[in-house]
Order: structure tokens, then sequence, then C-alpha cells
């Protein structure tokens, strides 16, 4: 009896230990029409399942979150999300108000009714492909969401693996907010509207990206909403609608729009242009245009000057002592 006892315990042991995960991570394992998540049990309390062992997996990250030994802007604290596994009819939904790291371990994802990957936090959201790994992303069609990939915050890829992506309904990858990319490689192989779709900024620094067959432009980078800002060193803090190509391959064919379409500027600093760079738009490019101290320039949607601005109505962009903003003339 004694050393059947200790034997059940060995096992019981052994089995917990195969589904333990690291100290901040949640692990997500898709498998047909179930998917298994594994929540680290020094975050337990703060990260919320209310899916099940549905292949549609929904995490709700805590409100009162602070971090796991966080620093001020907590980069040494946040919770990451390993997603592995496949799943013909599966999704996975993250709700937070922290910054978050989302690991794409080998995974394969078609949601037909819906995004296959929506990120619904606001802050920095850093996707990691991770290296030698294949990831792919397809949704459903006439659906009322944003994109296959759906960010609301602001959202950095980086890795060295790929991530394939479709987007039947909308765009392929949306980001509310700026979205920058180094050194993955990024195919999106399908949009109903744009293939890559982003507000704020958009930056590539390296890797390689591959737009085909978008309903509407390869890639629309636009200012969101008020204050707008000047571009800045660091971008930090950068709300410009601006382009930029710093390096890597940027690839955009079959395209029913423009190759790149911007509300603020298009900067080509380095890399490989595989595309028409005469099929671009830019649709506000204020940016470089000086005002005197004390003066204000204004500008219809398109970026062009207003001479007799007093007498405008409607929508118009003022630039003032460097400060671009948006405002509503009645």
């Amino acid at each position: 009896m004694k050393r059947t006892i200790l034997s059940t315990l060995a096992l019981l042991l052994s089995t917990a230990a195969s589904f333990a995960v690291s100290n901040n991570t949640v692990e997500i394992i898709f498998n047909g029409t179930t998917a298994t998540v594994n929540i680290a049990e020094n975050i337990s309390s703060y990260v919320t399942l209310q899916s099940g062992t549905s292949s549609h997996v929904k995490l709700i990250q805590s409100e009162s979150f602070a971090g796991v030994n966080p620093t001020s802007s907590n980069t040494d604290g946040e919770i990451i999300y390993v997603l592995s596994g496949s799943s013909t009819n599966g999704s996975f939904y993250m709700e937070g108000s922290y910054k978050a790291t989302v690991n794409l371990n080998g995974v394969t994802l078609t949601n037909p009714n819906g995004a296959a990957i929506m990120l619904m936090d606001g802050k920095r959201v850093e996707v990691s492909i991770k290296s030698a790994t294949t990831n792919t992303l397809t949704d459903g069609a006439n659906e009322d969401y944003n994109g296959c990939f759906h960010c609301k915050g602001h959202t950095k890829f980086k890795g060295k693996g790929t991530l394939n992506v479709k987007g039947n309904s909308r765009h392929g990858i949306y980001s509310k907010e700026y979205l920058e990319i180094k050194n993955c490689t990024i195919n999106v192989t399908g949009a109903a509207k744009d293939g890559i779709h982003c507000k704020e900024y958009f930056m590539m620094e390296s890797g390689n990206v591959s737009i085909n067959g978008a309903g509407d432009d390869g890639i629309q980078v636009e200012q969101s909403s008020d204050p707008l800002t000047n571009e800045t060193t660091d971008h930090e803090d950068e709300n410009t609608g601006n382009f930029y190509l710093d390096g890597g391959t940027l690839s955009i064919q079959n395209v029913t729009g423009k190759a790149i379409k911007a509300d603020g500027i298009i900067k080509y600093n380095g890399g490989t242009k595989n595309f028409d760079t005469t099929n671009t738009e830019i649709s506000a490019d204020i940016q470089g245009v000086k005002t005197a101290p004390g003066r204000t320039s204004t500008f219809d949607l398109m970026g062009r000057r207003l001479n007799d601005a007093a007498k405008t109505k409607g929508i118009v962009i003022m630039k003032s002592n460097g400060k671009i903003v948006k405002v509503v003339r009645h």
C-alpha cells in the first residue's frame, strides 16, 4: 500500500511538472477544436481564462496588475503569452491594460467568424515571431473587425521566424497605433482591404515583408486622433502618419490601390524596395512646412495650404509653432 501511494504521488508530481510554465508566462496550445491554457502560478491571480477548453481562447488581464517586479515603465514585469499548435476554427483574444509580449511559436489559426488574433491592449505589445517557426493566420469574410491580426495598441513585430497572414474580411494586419518591424519575415498573402494598416507611424527597420493581392493599399498609415505631432528622433509619442523604410526588403505586388499611402510623409532611408515607388500617395504632407513664431498655417485634409483660411469651414489641419492639430470650423 505504501509503495502504491508513493507511486501515485510520483505520477501526480510528474504530471504537474509537465504543465509547469515559467514565471510571467501564459502558454496556449491549440489542438483542433480545443486549446490547453497553462498560466504561471505567480500571475494566476491576474489572468482570467473565460473560454474554458474552447479553441477560441479568451484571456482577460486584470486592471490591477502592475507588473511582476515592475520598473516604472513595466518593462521587466509584463506577461508573456506563448501560442503554438493549430486550429481550423480557433482564435486568440487578449484584453489588458499593461505592456505585454505575444510569442508566436509555430501556431496556425483560422477563425471563420472573426480575427485570428485580437489584442485589446492599448499599451505596447511586442509580437515575437520565434526563430525557425512558421506561423499562419487566416480570418473569415464579411465580419465587423479591422484585421486578421488586430492590435489596439503600439505593435512591435520582431524575431527571426515567419508570419503568414490572409485577411478575408478587411485588412491583413491592423494596428490602432504605430507599427514597427524588425528582423522577422511577414507575408500578407491577401487582404480584402489594406495589406497593413496602422496609425501614428509605420517603421520597418529590417527583415522581409511581402504583400500580395490587397484589395486596397499595400500599406496605409493614418494620423491618429489629436494631438498630432512632429517627427522625433526616437519616435517617442510620435503621431505623424509617416512611413519609414530604414532597412530590410519590402515587396508589394498586385494591389488595387496604392503601394503605400500615408497621411504624413514617405521616407526611404535604406532597405530594398520591390514595388513601384511612383504608386504612392501622401495625404497630408505638412510636416516640413515652416511657420513663423506666433503665425498659423492652415491646410485641407490633402495637405494643401489654404490661402483664405479665415473663411474655411469644416475639418482643417492647423500648424502653429511646430505643433499640428486637427480642428472643426463651423
